[in-house]
């Protein structure tokens, strides 16, 4: 996710409940491979060696440039190459890109191999969704089969629906369906409505699916695969802790804005969260929410 899955944002989970496998933020071909633009996106394909497997994700419309992507990913390191085929995001879609690759098949499936061409070897994957405007995973998802990707993590909505509505567990379990019937080796990813590992895991057993990939569920919850009872103090002060990483690792390049975000996810479910929230959320760097979180934990020990 944009602005979301960082380096420091990755790194907290490394230390506090690892996945099998982590996701770069995505990344558009295009502006990997300019000159100027390589330099500004490199921020985003930065990682530490506690995140492996890390898998980098892009984004684009054109065969070539992902073949020359996948090429310049695989010297970096990644351990895997995921393409998205999945944001439903408007400035993507006005560029015929992610979501809108639904609506031409055999663009995506060239895609695919070339990425695959490039990738040396490397995992390639895809992220998408059910259908464009309506449920069509069983023709979509035959067609991303016949390229034989070694995983398609399939959002349980529409690109219509954006986020929307609930996900549609039982449309991703038609998918698993489709690609047993086709006899393929390629794994089957559920995504879309995760808010617990329990439950993460309950949808899997359900639908049959080879894995589950968590989005939102995983905002301000580094401790998300690791379940255990968490304290306000230990809460906040894991938070000051991703701000700091996030300043170190990211600051001269993004804006501590971005943070904000994950103040608001972290500062919820006790008792003075949304007044300790509202105070966060006019931070404008470290040294303020530092302040302010710490004159919290100090009155609540009073």
């Amino acid at each position: 996710m944009e602005d979301v899955t960082d380096c420091a944002f990755r790194e907290m989970f490394a230390r506090y409940g690892k996945p099998d496998v982590m996701f770069t933020e995505f990344v558009n071909v295009d502006g990997l491979l300019h000159p100027e633009g390589s330099k500004r996106l490199a921020i985003d394909l930065k990682y530490t060696e506690a995140q492996r497997p890390i898998v980098a994700q892009i984004w684009g419309r054109d065969p070539e440039k992902f073949y020359q992507a996948a090429l310049l990913l695989a010297k970096m390191g990644f351990d895997g190459i995921d393409i998205n085929m999945g944001c439903p995001q408007d400035k993507e879609i006005s560029l015929r890109s992610c979501a809108a690759l639904i609506l031409e098949p055999e663009l995506a499936k060239t895609i695919i191999l070339s990425t695959k061409k490039g990738a040396g070897g490397l995992p390639v994957s895809v992220k998408t969704r059910i259908g464009y405007s309506q449920n069509t995973v069983s023709e979509w998802v035959k067609h991303l089969l016949d390229t034989e990707p070694s995983a398609i993590t399939i959002h349980g909505r529409t690109k219509k629906q954006k986020s929307k509505v609930p996900a549609d567990w039982q449309a991703i379990a038609e998918a698993v369906k489709v690609r047993d019937g086709e006899k393929s080796q390629s794994l089957i990813i559920g995504n879309g409505d995760i808010k617990s590992l329990n439950d993460g895991l309950q949808k899997a057993k359900e639908t049959g699916v080879d894995g589950i990939m968590v989005g939102r569920g995983a905002f301000g919850n580094p401790w998300l695969f690791n379940p255990q009872e968490i304290s306000i103090e230990q809460k906040l002060n894991t938070m000051l802790e991703h701000a700091k990483l996030f300043e170190k690792w990211l600051g001269q390049e993004k804006s501590f804005m971005i943070m904000r975000k994950h103040f608001k996810a972290y500062v919820n479910g006790f008792e003075n969260a949304a007044e300790l929230r509202a105070k966060l959320m006019e931070t404008k760097n470290l040294a303020e929410a530092e302040l302010i979180a710490n004159d919290f934990l100090m009155h609540q020990k009073v």
